[in-house]
């Protein structure tokens, strides 16, 4: 089970964890901050990347560079359109098996391995507590 902890602070938000990390939460026009829909970006592109990176190191190519941008326009008010993962990646000089191997974990991972984007695409419950 996830669980992330989202409060207002004397500065604005902050969501933490159980692990003691902390993010800063604000509108999309509020500096040194993510917004909503900035975080759930970066939680896709993380879970991609941090689901690649080992799958392809175990398999003996580890990647030089790997980062990706991912973007989403907001279609509606409150809605987004398609989401779009890009990576960038540098593979290792004289690896000749390493752009195929990477192709393919990244293709397995982003259409069924990466927890995020499967909650993406999938319908859910989100279910809401309010104090009695």
């Amino acid at each position: 089970m996830a669980t992330v902890n989202v409060r207002r602070t004397d500065d604005g938000f902050e969501a933490t964890n159980e692990r003691g990390a902390r993010v800063a939460i604000g509108s999309a026009d509020e500096e040194g901050v993510f917004s909503p829909v900035e975080l759930l970006l970066a939680a896709l592109g993380g879970c991609e990347l941090v689901t690649v990176e080992p799958l392809t190191a175990q398999r003996g190519h580890r990647l030089v560079r790997l980062a990706a941008t991912v973007r989403a326009e907001k279609v509606a008010t409150s809605r987004l359109g398609t989401v779009t993962v890009e990576y960038d990646v540098e593979l290792p000089e004289g690896d000749e098996k390493a752009a195929e191997v990477f192709a393919a974990v990244a293709r397995r991972v982003h259409a069924s391995y990466c927890t995020v984007g499967n909650a993406l695409k999938e319908p859910m419950t989100v279910e809401q507590v309010l104090p009695e």
